[in-house]
């Protein structure tokens, strides 16, 4: 596909999505925001596509919304900017069956830091930072974020984050639950790698279950837990991956998953 605003390449069963605006952070104008949800559609109908790398072109991954483009427009709403360009945005990555990792090579700052959150692995370079920054023009988190932080730092430390502004650097979102893995910036492209190495090879519809399993705990009982997953294992249990997993196990071979 062809963006102005982004990078999407395809290669051994991963789908880069790069932001593309260095000059800018990589701040989220109307146009790029409609590309990324467009290119999450791309990688959803892909079936060559197993995993998804999120990343920023240049110093920064995402700093946010674009003040200065939102500026221009006085009498913009708030309302119809987030029901048409983010909550898409971050509900396609939420509900895209494959996943996510978020290569987190610099500042993630108000939607920025949401975008990163979305994601089911972050793998920070020990330089980056996240920001919920919204509180410093006075405005609240959106794009997810007070979904996404409560669940991961816990209530108290959610608040604070929020209503402070408080800059995260990469160690400490380590510690807080924020992050998967915090790497000398050096070392950024051979451990997403990894992980891209090891999803693009793995049961992918199984796992896009597990992430839907996952979504769905955050709002259910333990008995609709308990079904969902009966529901979840009958279809996982009918895939080709399924069988061929089996079949290794019993042939002592590691298995060739397909994603199917």
């Amino acid at each position: 596909m062809s963006f102005q605003f982004l990078k999407y390449d395809v290669a051994t069963g991963v789908a880069t999505i790069t932001l593309n605006r260095p000059e800018v952070y990589n701040a989220l104008n109307d146009e790029i925001t409609f590309e990324l949800q467009d290119a999450f559609k791309s990688a959803a109908k892909d079936q060559s596509v197993r995993v998804v790398v999120l990343t920023g072109e240049g110093k920064a991954f995402c700093s946010g919304q674009d003040l200065k483009a939102s500026s221009s427009q006085p009498k913009r709403s708030f309302l119809d900017s987030l029901h048409k360009r983010y909550n898409p945005l971050i509900l396609s990555m939420r509900n895209l069956a494959k996943p996510i990792v978020c290569k987190l090579n610099g500042v993630a700052a108000g939607a920025g830091c949401s975008l990163a959150l979305a994601c089911d692995i972050i793998v920070a370079s020990e330089e980056a930072t996240l920001i919920e920054v919204f509180i410093n023009i006075g405005l609240v988190p959106d794009s997810g974020s007070s979904f996404f932080l409560p669940r991961l730092t816990g209530m108290a430390r959610a608040f604070e984050l929020c209503s402070m502004g408080n800059r995260v650097k990469a160690r400490e979102a380590f510690e807080l639950g924020l992050v998967n893995k915090v790497v000398k910036p050096e070392e950024l492209n051979a451990v997403v790698k990894n992980y891209t190495d090891y999803f693009a090879q793995a049961p992918t519809r199984a796992i896009g279950l597990i992430k839907k399993m996952l979504n769905k705990s955050a709002t259910s009982t333990l008995e609709e837990m308990l079904e969902y997953e009966a529901y979840c294992q009958e279809i996982a249990g009918s895939t080709f991956d399924h069988k061929e997993g089996v079949t290794a196990f019993l042939e002592k071979r590691k298995p060739a998953f397909k994603g199917q």
